[in-house]
């Protein structure tokens, strides 16, 4: 055996074991890369009421459907600051929205059309919004949920941004906590979840002062109401929660603040699961801005929480009058809004269409009065 040959024969394993760490670096590198985009945040299990109601729904995004940037024909939408650590999917597909790039990489800052602050995660100094240069061309959005009552007012807010994304119809980007839909060919008739209890009523938020409470509180002396959420101890799951609005026949869509347009999931949910919602909120001239005058109560109707309970125990005994409810199941679907992606993507779409310079000077009154 020559002496090369002796030294290759000892450089083997060598050789070997280096290509096998060489691997497994690689794939560790790869699996890093997967867990960073995965990252919800130190706060990964908080999810808003106004998205998952009593319990958190973590979504986690599919990297493949990031799309490849088109600096020259994309729109460009930076989602500066993950809304409460809620990653989404950053595609527009589902919208029929083409040519957005979505994305959370702040080093495109200088070539984002526009950039979507969620108010919730800012500081109440303004810290964390850019500190660089605004380009001529980019607007700033300002992109809020909650209601007044619920939302921080930060002084500092007139004259930061260009545009509003909010549930509320005079925001620049309207986007309300759900709409209806037309009813198509592929969707599935509607057929009515067996009921086993006349009035449901889920909360976790409670306080004496709100009005809803106060209004519970009277109408629980006239009919029984079956409670549920943390407010009564009674914590309720994914699984939980459509069983229990499928069985009601009555649900009761009591916001925690009154304000115009705010109408919220409290609302939506017992539409899509076969529950006719009693709304305590806006007037009902509002609500029927946003569903049927059918598909509803408003508890503004009546003269007292007894009267009432005396309608609802009324349609308990009456069931043709009741089936009257779902009348406009054959026209139409409920739809939720996608919490985050949908924002992005309809504030993509606005960018598009609206090139023109733009600015929102007096956030402060026009949000809390």
């Amino acid at each position: 055996m020559s002496c090369s040959a002796c030294q290759w024969t000892s450089l083997r394993p060598f050789l070997s074991g280096s290509l096998v760490m060489l691997c497994f670096i690689s794939l560790f590198i790869m699996y890093r890369s997967d867990i960073k985009y995965l990252d919800f945040g130190k706060d990964s299990q908080f999810c808003p009421a106004f998205l998952c109601g009593d319990k958190a729904q973590i979504h986690h995004p599919n990297p493949k459907s990031v799309t490849k940037l088109d600096a020259e024909n994309d729109t460009i939408v930076l989602i500066w600051m993950w809304p409460f650590g809620y990653r989404f999917e950053l595609d527009c597909n589902t919208f029929d929205i083409k040519r957005c790039h979505l994305t959370g990489d702040k080093t495109l800052y200088q070539k984002a059309h526009g950039i979507i602050f969620n108010h919730g995660d800012m500081n109440g100094n303004l810290e964390n919004l850019p500190k660089m240069p605004r380009p001529s061309f980019q607007k700033w959005v300002w992109s809020n949920m909650e209601s007044p009552a619920n939302s921080p007012r930060i002084l500092g807010l007139n004259r930061v941004f260009n545009l509003t994304c909010n549930y509320r119809h005079d925001s620049n980007i309207q986007v309300p906590y759900g709409y209806l839909l037309p009813v198509t060919s592929e969707d599935k008739s509607f057929k009515l979840p067996a009921k086993d209890k006349l009035v449901c009523w889920i909360v976790s938020n409670w306080a004496r002062q709100q009005k809803r409470v106060q209004y519970y509180n009277e109408l629980k002396k006239y009919v029984k109401i079956h409670t549920y959420g943390q407010a009564f101890g009674h914590h309720i799951s994914n699984e939980d929660y459509p069983k229990i609005l499928s069985s009601c026949k009555f649900y009761l869509s009591f916001e925690n603040s009154i304000y115009e347009d705010y109408i919220t999931e409290k609302f939506y949910n017992p539409l899509i699961w076969g529950s006719v919602p009693v709304v305590l909120g806006p007037p009902k001239q509002n609500y029927e801005d946003h569903a049927p005058p059918d598909s509803f109560i408003h508890v503004n109707d009546f003269s007292s929480p007894q009267k009432l309970a005396e309608r609802l125990l009324y349609l308990d005994q009456n069931n043709a009058e009741y089936m009257r409810f779902f009348n406009w199941r054959s026209i139409f679907k409920v739809k939720r809004s996608e919490f985050g992606r949908e924002h992005a993507c309809k504030t993509c779409r606005y960018l598009q269409n609206h090139k023109e310079y733009q600015a929102f000077d007096d956030l402060i009154s026009w949000y809390w009065g």
